[in-house]
């Protein structure tokens, strides 16, 4: 990477020396580190223990990080089918070790080819309810996945494909215990758990809904997994599943318009990942749709700052929150598939934009929202109106060999649309597309409904180098549209204040969107709420989307160190 060379070269070592600083957790936050994990060669990080033991038993298998993927998504479908599944779609960063170069794949699902920009308005000609909108017919794209990881797994695999699915086909056929959050996403007032495929599925003999613990089976999920395992993607894309799909979603309420030719024509992408300099580090995501290059753009004005001198004070904070407003200002403004309108990524990252834009925080206090900023390339756009529900997960995964996995994968909102078919949800990813495709003044957004386009995501798996290409870290998170905050936390966290994964991640999360600066107040340490309220920063409770989900691997001199966010069910585990 050419711009790599106006690095300070700087070993392994180096990278991971911290000072000593101040608590930056509240007393008590602590317990998060029977979640952490540490090993000499390889290590999985994911949001559930059974899918790690899967990653793990490809690894110890002589597969790659990519073969483990594989095997993690399909035990995530299994036991975690709120956050993400065969029917969802996903983005992926692959560090080779042998090239030293990350690839991007692109998952994405795509819309119908008779979708059009009123796809959300009803018969009357109004947006329809976003809550109607989830459980329609009209809310599915034709789901990516499965295609995505077929594609790496071509690319980077050394295991044979239809090895890679066994652990996730026995828990499918002979039980699993229900995980706590699956259990309670199957219980919550959730649109989709009102649906009757999740009522008859997450329903036990006596009437009662499932708790934790409580042994659940999927036989068709199984026999789903060996149809993929013999077929590929095409199990899924063509055939009786597909003919399943298309029937399931062309039912009421409000159907749906995917085909069977909808299904066949998906193609999943491949390329070099977005990736640019950080202080004496390389940053490297995928392209948009995703929401990579917005996590670059709030690195990039982090930058110009002095965040690095404030380990988690209310300053460090403070700049944090600054930074993050405006890169989701201009994120909302110009973000939609680049195969449909022209998304000014390499205007939003150059050096004199990211100039102007950080000489627009005052140092002393929060100003008034910040508007989008007018980077070269840009054309009109209007301001974008899509609220992001959440359904989603990350992991990340790194083999013997030094190789690196970072995915973050989603069927959109809890349990997708709650169509299920073949074992699985579908998705309702449709949903992520601005529901009003124009402003009043005709302006179009950018992120408007078109057939064959993929929405606009904020799914932003991350890989991060040192300036000779080693891998130093893999992380991301779910969330909604607060993954970008997440994953901007989690890399100032590791990369400016020198914290191991584990404390980075368990970090408090802090949203910074306009006027409104959702946080968790009571995991900050003593004096930083204050402080930020004192700079006009006032924090509230919640966030957007929904909560952090948080997973990485960081490579030290010691080996793999690995953690997994507190707030979820998942685990770190290397060996």
């Amino acid at each position: 990477m050419t711009f790599a060379k106006r690095l300070a070269p700087l070993g392994l070592a180096a990278l991971f020396l911290a000072g000593s600083a101040a608590p930056l957790l509240a007393h008590g936050s602590r317990g998060h580190h029977a979640k952490a994990g540490t090993g000499p060669t390889a290590m999985v990080a994911a949001a559930n223990p059974m899918a790690v033991e899967a990653g793990l038993k490809v690894l110890k298998a002589g597969g790659s990080a990519v073969d483990a993927a594989v095997a993690v998504q399909a035990v995530l479908g299994l036991v975690e089918p709120q956050s993400s599944g065969l029917g969802g779609g996903a983005f992926m960063t692959v560090y080779d070790v042998k090239t030293r170069r990350v690839s991007a794949y692109n998952g994405r699902e795509t819309a119908p080819a008779a979708a059009t920009p009123q796809l959300f308005y009803g018969p009357d000609g109004k947006l329809m309810n976003k809550g109607q909108a989830m459980v329609s017919g009209r809310s599915a794209g034709v789901p990516g996945a499965v295609a995505m990881l077929y594609l790496a797994q071509r690319q980077h695999g050394r295991l044979a494909w239809n090895t890679l699915f066994t652990t996730a086909e026995q828990l499918a056929e002979g039980g699993f215990p229900a995980p706590r959050r699956m259990a309670e996403a199957a219980g919550s007032r959730a649109p989709q758990a009102a649906q009757p495929d999740a009522i008859a599925y997450f329903t036990r003999p006596d009437g009662m809904k499932i708790q934790p613990g409580d042994t659940m089976r999927n036989p068709a999920y199984a026999a789903t997994l060996r149809r993929i395992a013999a077929e590929g993607p095409k199990a899924l894309l063509e055939g009786p599943i597909a003919q399943q799909i298309v029937a399931r979603l062309q039912q009421g309420p409000l159907p749906g318009s995917m085909t069977l030719q909808d299904l066949a024509a998906y193609k999943p992408k491949a390329g070099p990942a977005v990736c640019r300099p950080y202080r004496v580090y390389v940053v490297c995501v995928p392209p948009a749709p995703s929401g990579g290059p917005a996590v670059l753009e709030g690195l990039g004005i982090l930058e110009r700052t002095d965040i690095g001198a404030h380990r988690g004070d209310a300053q460090g904070w403070y700049l944090f929150s600054q930074a993050s407003r405006l890169m989701y200002a201009d994120r909302d403004r110009y973000f939609g598939d680049p195969d449909f309108v022209d998304v000014p990524t390499e205007g939003l990252l150059e050096p004199a934009y990211l100039d102007a834009r950080a000489r627009l925080i005052d140092r002393d206090r929060a100003g008034p929202p910040p508007t989008p900023g007018k980077p070269r390339g840009a054309g009109v756009r209007a301001p974008d109106h899509t609220a992001e529900p959440g359904g989603t997960t990350h992991f990340a995964i790194v083999d013997k060999a030094g190789n690196a996995v970072s995915m973050t994968t989603t069927v959109e909102s809890i349990f997708g649309d709650g169509r299920m078919v073949a074992g699985f949800f579908l998705n309702n990813q449709l949903t992520d597309f601005s529901f009003e495709p124009k402003e009043g003044d005709g302006a179009p957004a950018a992120n408007a409904v078109a057939g064959g386009k993929r929405p606009r995501s904020s799914m932003a798996p991350a890989i991060v180098l040192d300036r000779r290409g080693r891998l130093v870290a893999a992380v991301g998170s779910p969330g909604g549209p607060s993954i970008i905050a997440f994953n901007l936390k989690a890399l100032v966290a590791l990369l400016d204040w020198k914290l191991p994964m584990q404390e980075a991640l368990a970090l408090p999360n802090l949203i910074a969107f306009g006027n409104f600066y959702a946080s968790e107040p009571a995991k900050f340490a003593p004096g930083v709420v204050d402080g930020l309220a004192a700079k006009g920063v006032r924090l509230s409770g919640g966030s957007f989307g929904e909560g952090s989900g948080l997973h990485g691997i960081e490579v030290t001199p010691q080996g793999l160190r690995g953690g997994a966010d507190p707030r979820r069910e998942g685990i770190a585990k290397g060996y």
